[in-house]
């Protein structure tokens, strides 16, 4: 079964995220537990602790189909130890606000080497601080997200990926989610039956299915190979919309949260259900 959702706002309190979530139709959903444009966050409040599992309840969503996303600032590759500790710090915080909130995952993007030191040194950081990061937490699964290349960002290719989850030393703590849009334009075409095929075996072969714990789907604005991140709305941009009805028909897919950050939140209730309609088409 898919469960389909969107990033949505958790503005005013964690808690109007699965409230936003049911008034979309969604079944999955992402949020930022934290203003992500920020190092500081207060702590997390009783009242809305338990809110958040009330409102919860009421959605009926599962933990394991939310995706929460950790914020833009933290670069766990950065070539600075001072800067890539402040990250390191806001990184372990995301995480204990994922335990508070009962949540099994947090997504986040690997980070970048700022042309600074090289892309091994960089994926070797993210390893490093996702190892410590990992002594000192529990439960919650880090989950990396592939990026577009855009800039000096790694994750791009499978091989990224696969080499940090080579180094983690708790396998069963790390996950990877998948962005259509990103993976679209770092080179990975999805959009005819034998791409799809091809691109996903390459995925299995490199870096595992048994890793994949949520994807994110988007069109793209810019084109194949392009390594620039510009979300699009479903059907719009350049993947076009097999390749939603290959993954809405791809029983590999079932059981994870499937995450629209399409441009046009006022569409989302519709673009939840036009996927949903593209099941057993």
């Amino acid at each position: 079964m898919k469960y389909v959702g969107a990033h949505v706002s958790a503005s005013g309190g964690v808690y109007n995220a699965p409230i936003n979530a049911t008034l979309i139709g969604a079944k999955a959903f992402a949020l930022f537990t934290k203003n992500q444009r920020q190092w500081a966050a207060k702590p997390l409040e009783t009242k809305d602790i338990d809110r958040w599992f009330k409102e919860l309840e009421k959605s009926g969503i599962q933990t394991k189909h939310i995706l929460p996303h950790d914020s833009y600032l933290i670069n766990l590759g950065h070539p600075e130890a001072e800067a890539r500790a402040k990250s390191f710090d806001g990184f372990v915080h995301e995480i204990q606000r994922c335990e508070i909130l009962k949540l099994d995952r947090l997504n986040f993007h690997p980070g970048s080497h700022l042309r600074k030191i090289s892309e091994e040194e960089c994926l070797n950081n993210i390893a490093d601080s996702m190892n410590r990061a990992i002594e000192i937490t529990k439960d919650v699964k880090l989950v990396i997200e592939n990026t577009a290349g855009q800039g000096s960002n790694l994750g791009y290719k499978f091989e990224h990926l696969a080499y940090i989850i080579d180094k983690i030393e708790d396998k069963s703590r790390v996950g990877v989610c998948i962005d259509t849009c990103h993976m679209f334009t770092a080179g990975y075409d999805i959009r005819t039956r034998e791409t799809y095929d091809k691109t996903w075996k390459e995925f299995d072969e490199i870096v595992g299915r048994q890793y994949l714990m949520g994807m994110h789907i988007n069109d793209s604005k810019p084109d194949l190979g392009s390594r620039v991140d510009r979300h699009d709305s479903l059907g719009v941009g350049k993947i076009g919309w097999d390749a939603f009805k290959f993954i809405m028909n791809d029983e590999r897919m079932d059981d994870i949260p499937l995450v629209l950050e399409t441009i046009n939140e006022e569409i989302w209730a519709t673009e939840i259900q036009a996927l949903y309609d593209l099941i057993g088409k």
